[in-house]
Formats: structure tokens, C-alpha cells, sequence
């Protein structure tokens, strides 16, 4: 406040001629939210605003800035530059801010409270605002009316008010209810009425204003009060403010009536009539007589007196107790003794008539003396009462009793009457002496208290009574014992934590401390079980996992409160009941089965192992096949994996399968799992003879070839694999002028020129080859024939084509080609040497003779030439049909799965 103070001063000073205060005025109500308009200062005090219309030239900004961020500053939020004024954040709670009901109260600063002394309803919220710049400074007084609304309901100071009223209390009597209710909120929003639940047609209420406002209910009574009738009224009073919808409160209202003396003592009946013996003792209860007054306190004292018409010889001779009532004998009654006595009693209550009894006392003159019993106490007695501790042994001592004849001229016998294990038997070796004991122990929760009777008579038939009471005392003699002593529970697993099994009950026959029971858990108890030492609640305070445990078995003691304490066990069998909260678990992710293509159709391919650790329903698994359900299926109980047909290699090698096995639980779980079916290859398919193309087709060997030359190759395709497709070529069968001339490579089916062929050795060759695989156990082959046509040229083709028609007359050789996979490479390279060495060899051995020799040669050829190949035609044997390439020699063989 000072720094403002002192930054403000010198311009207030300096300008003062162009300053001026101003005071706005708004109001809101109560409770309203964040963000609402109160006012706009600027447009209020119609300040100009930056570039308006009315202005030659630019204006400066105005600036709105609380002068002091007092209380009231908490309530409102000012925007500096529009100078919009609105609630703040901290809600208004006019009962709150405006404590005082009356007078100026303000809270420190620029910025605060006032309640308006003018009007006892106002509420004010002061602002001092400053508006900047210099030019249009001012100090604006902003003050704020909090308006009520009604938002809270009349309340009682105490929840129980009483309120005494006196019975003789007449009617229209008025009665103020020092506890009024207040409201916090004023005006009609203020307590303006009372009400009563229940007048029970004898009250009503009426209220009064003071002066200052304030209403003070008062209670009326209606109709005429007794308390002997009702002694206390109870309703509800009820508080009703003029708000719209009104709201009210109450408390309840006990109004108790008090006593005045308008009763006085009662006698039931006028006359009593009593019997006395004549040989009655001193202190003879007589008779008791009672009167009653129905009011309280001291209205209803009573005192008993004997009327003034009593005789004096009747007074001396019967007591008569003034509190009680109570008539005992005083004196001995004797011969003189009058037999007939008539006692008037007065009861005398305060401010009474006195009430008037009269008892009749007739004394019978009696010639002898009852027999005595005088008791003598061994076990605790105590007014007449035995106390004795059950479990006491048999024989147990209680009293002697001496029985006696006063006029010692008869004999006194006795007996003791009643039910009980006791005895009363003569003490000998005194005479009259008798000893009152026990028979057997005796149980406090069979029987607490026994009444018996001393029975005397002498032989005139006079019978005298003396009555015993024995209680029994409670001992710890009993155990605690459960309900039941197997305790069968069970319980849904995955339960919330602290759930509640079961309520343990023991009983406990012994009485107070010795009969209140506790309860453990057994030293067999998981950690996780918890037992109630009072109430016997046993509940679990983890989550149960049936496929972590299923049952659980241990015991729990009773224990009571006696000295030594006694105990009793029980078992507590708790079984965990399933949820389908596994799914099912396959033993692999991913299966692999190895199965020999072939295979039968329905043959078992492998089995897929599946669990679930739930039981009964939710763990029964079933299986399918989530694709390729097609070719395969899948038994559901055994988990047997089959295909519905025979599976080829040759046109698909493996499979992947996807089985998926679901649970029986509601809802159900599921998982899946990868099968990998790879086929094995058996030897069913003989090697396929790409080339030669055909047994028809022919090749011209020209006859200048070098040995070791390649004429052409025979290539065929397995489609089996492994050692079922490794093929062999093998010539099994010859024909032709020179067949041996030529030979085949077992492992590339390459078919060189082994010798160099002569003028004889012209004409067609026709080799029937072998190709044979390694399968197992019995290879499968094929033949081709190849067809080598040596000449120099070839000038007729429809000639050898017709003697490629002709069927060849071949011996088949069953030799099995040898092939060794490692030393074959050796081999070859070595063979691949001979056609040189051999051309190398005959070139220099016939340029010797080549020169003499040409001439007689050619001339010998050309003479032979037509012999020769007549000749051959006789010797060669064409082939008249093509070798089926196709035609497979198979056997049956067993197929065992992997």
C-alpha cells in the first residue's frame, strides 16, 4: 500500500485540477462461477477507448489497475485494458464474507468487505481502481452488492432440545424454545416459520420477532396435561425458511411434563386379615401393608402410622414399621394376651388426607412348641445362600444342622426335601446332629441353583422348615467346541484380495470370561489365511491359483478366556474351484513330422501334444486345422495328425499346417500352433529320358572321328532326390559292325569312341542304354536306344529309316554300371588322354606307309564297298516299335512313418 502510495503521490499532486473521484455501483448474487461480468468500468465512466470515433487523433491506451490486492481483490479479476470487471476463481460466499448482521465492517485496504450499517441485508465488496494514463486519471470507488440467495437451510444449534412443562399447566400457556434455529441467510431467504411433526392435539407453536428481526419460536399448550398419564412427549421440531423452494431443518423436541402433588396414597384393599400362632418367636413377620401415591419424588413419599384408635397394649405388642409398612411381633404372646387385635394404619402422604387400612390379627392359642433347626455353616454362605464351585468331589460338606425339641418332652425328627445331589444324614456319635453334604460333583451348566428344605417333626405331627438355596459357581470344566469339526469350504481361484471363506462359530458352555472363545489359525496355516481373534471371520488375503494348489488343509483353534485356558482344533478343508484362466498350452511352438511321401491315406502322421492346467470343462481341449483342412485332419481327442490322401513329393515337399486348440471354458481360450510336414522321397519315379528324343532318331559318326571322342550323350531327369536321383547309364545291349567300338560314361551318360573305326567297321550301330537310379530298396530304370549311323555321308535317310523300323536282335547284358563317386574324376582325366596319345600314335606309324598304301586302299574300299554293306544289313536288326520311356517297373513297398 505505501509503494503505490508513493508512486501515485506526486501525480495526484501535480494534477489534481484534472483528477476526479468517481463512485460505481454494481451487484451479483451469491456463488456464481468463474469468468461472470460484473461491469465494464470504461463504458461506465465513458472513458473514449483507443482510436474511437470521436477523437481527432490517437488516444493512448487506458489501463484499469486494482489500487491494493486487499480480500476483496480475491473475489474479482480486472482486465487492465478493457476495464471488464469479472468473478474470479474463489467462489463468493456472501455468509462468509459478511459475518456481522449490522455495522460497518471493513477489511483492511483498499480492497474489501463492508456491511452496510444502512441496511442490516447489504453486503458490500469495496475496489478502489486506478485508471491511467495521466490524462484520464482517476480513483474509481467501486463497491459491489452481494445479493442473497438461498443456499442454506435453518439449522439447530443442538439436535436435542427438551423443554419441561408442568402438568397443572393451563391452557394458552406459552413457553419459549431457548434454541431457536439460525440461517445464515437473510431477508425471506431467513427462518420465518415452526412447525411441530406431532402436536398430539394438546400443543402448538407461534413465533415472535423482536425488534432486531430475530424469531423465537414459542410452544402453546392446547389442552390440559397428567403426568401420571403420559410423562414425556417426543416430536420433531421443524425450521422453514422463505426461500423459493424452501428449504428447512430440524430437531427433535422432548417435552417432559412435571409432577406436581395432585395424588395422594392408596391403600388396594381396606382390610387385611392375618393368623398369628401363640407360641410365635419374637420378630414374627405379621403382615406388610402398602399404599401407593402416583406421583414422583417427594410427592410420593409415604409414612405409616397406627391410628389414634389403636390401644396402647395392640401397639406394644405389634411393630409397625413407618417406611416399610412392615408389622412384626414385639412381645411374647402369653395367656393374658387378647386374641383378637384390630390395627388401624394410616398411610400419610405430604399435603393428604391420609389413606385408612385396617388389619384383623387373630392369635391361636397353641399348647406346644414347633421343633427347632439351627443351621451351622461349613461351605461360604451368605444370606441363606450356599455358594458352592461345581467339580467339588463327592461328599463335600455343607452345613450341620442340630434339630431340638424347646419343650424337650417329644422326639425331633428330620428329612431333607427337594431335588439335588445332596444328603442329609445323622452325624454320629451326637444325637440330634446332622451333616448336609454332597453325592455327587456338581455341573454348573447342568443346573445353577438347587432349593431345599430341612424338614423337622416331632411326633405330635409339627412340622418346621428350613430353606437352603445353593448356587453353584462356574468353573473352566469346559472346552470350547466347534460347530462343526470338519469345515468344508471352497472358494472360485483369481479372488479378490481380504475375501471372505467363512464365519467360524465355537461355543463354550462355562460362564463370563471363562466361556468367551478366540480363534487362531493352526501352525499348519499358509501365511496368506487370516482368522479374527473376536469375530471368527476367516478370509484369504491373496489370490488363489488352482493350478498352483488346488486343496488346502490345516487347523484352526478355540481358545477361552478361563485359567488355564482350554482349547479345542478343527480342520479346514478349503478347495479351489476352476476359472478358465489358462488357455491351452501346446508342448512346442512348432512341430516338425517327417513322413515318406505315399504315405496311405488316414495313416497317422504324428500326434500333437496340447495340456490346459484348468480342470473339467475348461480344460478339455479340442483341435482343428485352421488350414488345409482340405488334405488334413486332425483327431480331437487323441490329437492324431492324418492325411485324408496319399501325399506326393514329387508335387509338393512339405506343408505348413496352423492347428488351433480351444478350451471348453465360457468364454473360451485358444492358441495356435505351427506344423511343418516334410515329405521324404522313396524311389518312385525311374530316371526320364530327355535324349535322345526318340528310339527312332540317328546320328552320323563320321568314320575319320578320333578315338576318345564324344559322339553324343543320353541325358535323363529323376525326380525323386538324394541317392534316389543319382542316376547311372549303362549300354546293356549292342548291335552293329564293330558295337564295342563305342562306350558310355556311367555318371555324364557321354558316349565317346573307344577304337578308330575301319573301312569295315561302316554301317549302323544301335546302342540300348541303361539308365538306372540308386534308389532304395530297389533302384527303378528306363531305356533309350541310341542309334549311330558311321559313314561319311548319309544319302539315303528312307533307307535307314527302314532299318530303323526293323526290330534289332540285342542280347540285353545285366550288368550293373559301376560308379564311384570320389576316384570317377581321377579316372576321366586320365581317359580324357587316350584319343590323343592313340591319334598321335597312328599318325606316326601311317605317314610311313601312307604314300604306298593310299592307292591299293581306296581301290580295295571301293571294291568292297557294296559287299560290305549288304552284309550288314543281314547282321543289324532295326527295332520295329519305340521303347515307352514312360514305363515304370515298380514294386510294392512298406511305408513306416518317421
Amino acid at each position: 500500500h505505501l509503494l503505490l502510495f508513493l508512486v501515485f503521490a506526486g501525480p495526484f499532486n501535480c494534477f489534481a485540477s484534472y483528477s476526479r473521484a468517481t463512485e460505481l455501483f454494481y451487484s451479483l448474487n451469491e456463488g456464481l462461477p468463474a469468468g461472470v461480468l460484473i461491469g465494464s468500468l470504461a463504458r461506465d465512466l465513458r472513458l473514449p477507448t483507443a482510436g474511437g470515433q470521436h477523437s481527432a487523433s490517437p488516444q493512448p491506451p487506458l489501463s484499469f489497475t486494482l489500487a491494493s490486492q486487499g480480500l476483496g481483490g480475491q473475489y474479482v479479476q480486472l482486465d487492465n485494458r478493457s476495464g471488464e470487471l469479472h468473478t474470479s476463481a474463489m467462489e463468493i460466499d456472501r455468509e462468509a464474507l459478511c459475518v456481522e448482521s449490522s455495522g460497518a465492517t471493513i477489511f483492511g485496504g483498499s480492497a474489501a468487505v463492508s456491511s452496510s450499517s444502512t441496511s442490516p441485508e447489504s453486503c458490500l465488496l469495496l475496489l478502489d481502481v486506478l485508471v491511467l494514463p495521466q490524462e484520464y486519471f482517476r480513483l474509481v470507488k467501486v463497491k459491489i452488492a452481494i445479493r442473497d440467495v438461498n443456499d442454506n437451510a435453518p439449522r439447530f444449534p443442538v439436535p436435542h432440545i427438551c423443554l419441561s412443562v408442568p402438568e397443572n399447566a393451563p391452557v394458552n400457556t406459552r413457553l419459549a424454545i431457548e434454541h431457536p434455529a439460525v440461517d445464515p441467510d437473510m431477508g425471506t431467504n431467513g427462518v420465518q416459520t415452526y412447525r411441530l411433526r406431532d402436536n398430539y392435539g394438546v400443543f402448538t407453536l407461534d413465533v415472535e420477532e423482536n425488534e432486531s428481526g430475530e424469531r423465537t419460536p414459542y410452544l402453546i399448550v392446547m389442552g390440559a396435561l397428567d403426568r401420571e398419564t403420559q410423562e414425556e412427549y417426543v416430536t420433531v421440531i421443524i425450521a422453514e425458511d422463505g426461500g423459493m423452494p424452501p428449504l428447512v431443518g430440524s430437531a427433535t423436541l422432548t417435552i417432559g411434563i412435571s409432577d406436581i402433588n395432585d395424588n395422594c396414597p392408596q391403600f388396594n384393599d381396606s382390610q387385611l386379615n392375618v393368623t398369628l400362632y401363640g407360641n410365635s418367636s419374637l420378630g414374627t413377620h405379621v403382615a406388610t401393608v402398602h399404599a401407593v401415591d402416583m406421583d414422583l419424588g417427594s410427592n410420593a413419599q409415604i409414612t405409616y402410622s397406627y391410628s389414634q384408635k389403636v390401644p396402647q397394649p395392640s401397639r406394644d405388642l405389634f411393630h409397625l414399621n413407618e417406611s416399610t409398612g412392615a408389622i412384626t411381633l414385639a412381645t411374647k404372646v402369653d395367656g393374658d394376651t387378647p386374641r383378637l387385635h384390630r390395627l388401624i394404619i394410616l398411610g400419610n402422604g405430604p399435603g393428604c388426607i391420609p389413606a385408612v387400612i385396617t388389619v384383623l390379627v387373630t392369635i391361636i392359642k397353641v399348647m406346644m412348641r414347633p421343633p427347632e433347626v439351627v443351621p451351622r455353616f461349613i461351605a461360604n454362605e451368605v444370606e441363606g445362600v450356599v455358594y458352592l464351585k461345581e467339580l467339588e468331589p463327592i461328599n463335600t460338606p455343607i452345613a450341620f444342622f442340630t434339630i431340638k425339641d424347646p419343650d424337650e418332652k417329644y422326639k425331633v425328627s428330620c428329612y431333607l426335601d427337594g431335588d439335588g445331589p445332596f444328603r442329609l444324614s445323622p452325624y454320629k456319635p451326637y444325637n440330634n446332629e446332622y451333616l448336609l453334604e454332597t453325592t455327587k460333583p456338581l455341573d454348573f451348566e447342568a443346573q445353577q441353583l438347587y432349593e431345599i428344605s430341612v424338614v423337622a417333626w416331632n411326633s405330635e405331627g409339627f412340622h418346621v422348615n428350613k430353606v437352603i438355596k445353593v448356587q453353584v459357581l462356574d468353573d473352566n470344566d469346559n472346552s470350547p467346541v466347534f460347530s462343526e469339526q470338519l469345515i468344508e469350504l471352497s472358494i472360485e481361484e483369481n479372488n479378490v484380495p481380504n475375501a471372505f471363506l467363512t464365519k467360524l462359530h465355537a461355543t463354550d458352555a462355562d460362564s463370563g470370561e471363562r466361556g468367551q472363545v478366540s480363534y487362531f489359525l493352526g501352525p499348519d496355516a499358509p501365511s496368506y489365511f487370516a482368522l479374527d481373534k473376536t469375530t471368527g471371520v476367516l478370509t484369504v488375503s491373496t489370490q488363489l491359483d488352482r493350478e498352483e494348489k488346488e486343496k488346502y488343509r490345516y487347523t484352526v483353534k478355540a481358545v477361552d478366556s478361563g485359567f488355564p485356558p482350554r482349547e479345542s482344533i478343527a480342520t479346514v478343508t478349503i478347495t479351489v474351484l476352476d476359472k478358465n484362466d489358462n488357455s491351452p498350452r501346446f508342448i512346442n511352438k512348432d512341430f516338425s513330422f517327417f513322413v515318406p511321401e505315399n504315405f496311405p491315406g488316414f495313416g497317422e502322421i504324428g500326434v500333437i501334444s496340447v495340456t490346459d492346467a484348468d480342470a473339467g470343462q475348461n480344460g478339455w481341449v479340442a483341435l482343428s486345422v485352421l488350414n488345409g483342412s482340405d488334405i488334413f485332419v486332425i483327431d480331437t481327442g487323441k490329437g492324431v495328425l492324418r492325411a485324408k490322401v496319399s501325399l506326393d513329393r514329387e508335387q509338393q515337399s512339405s506343408y505348413v499346417l496352423w492347428i488351433e486348440a480351444v478350451d471348453g471354458g465360457d468364454p473360451a481360450l485358444s492358441s495356435t500352433a505351427k506344423i511343418t510336414i516334410l515329405l521324404l522321397d522313396i524311389n518312385d519315379n525311374p530316371p526320364l529320358v530327355l535324349f535322345p528324343q526318340s528310339n527312332m532318331s540317328y546320328l552320323l559318326v563320321l568314320p575319320s572321328t578320333l578315338p576318345g571322342s564324344p559322339i553324343t550323350e543320353v541325358y535323363a531327369v529323376d525326380k525323386d532326390t538324394g541317392m534316389n536321383a543319382v542316376i547311372a547309364y549303362s549300354i546293356i545291349g549292342r548291335r552293329g559292325p564293330r558295337p564295342e567300338s563305342f562306350r558310355i560314361d556311367p555318371k555324364t551318360g557321354n558316349i565317346t569312341l573307344e577304337e578308330s573305326l575301319m573301312q569295315n567297321d561302316y554301317g549302323l550301330y544301335r546302342l540300348l542304354v541303361k539308365v538306372s537310379d540308386h534308389g532304395y530298396p530297389e533302384p527303378l530304370h528306363s531305356t533309350v536306344m541310341v542309334n549311330l549311323f558311321v559313314n561319311d555321308t548319309v544319302s539315303n535317310e528312307s533307307y535307314i529309316e527302314s532299318l530303323l523300323r526293323k526290330e534289332p536282335d540285342i542280347s540285353v547284358e545285366e550288368k550293373q554300371p559301376q560308379i564311384s563317386i570320389e576316384p570317377t574324376h581321377k579316372k576321366m582325366e586320365a581317359a580324357s588322354c587316350m584319343p590323343t596319345l592313340v591319334a598321335l600314335s597312328i599318325i606316326s606309324l601311317g605317314s610311313i606307309a601312307l604314300v604306298t598304301g593310299m592307292g591299293i586302299y581306296i581301290c580295295l574300299r571301293k571294291g568292297k564297298k557294296h559287299h560290305r554293306a549288304d552284309e550288314n544289313l543281314e547282321v543289324q536288326i532295326p527295332l520295329n516299335g519305340r521303347i515307352n520311356l514312360h514305363m515304370l517297373e515298380k514294386k510294392p513297398m512298406e511305408i513306416s512313418n518317421i
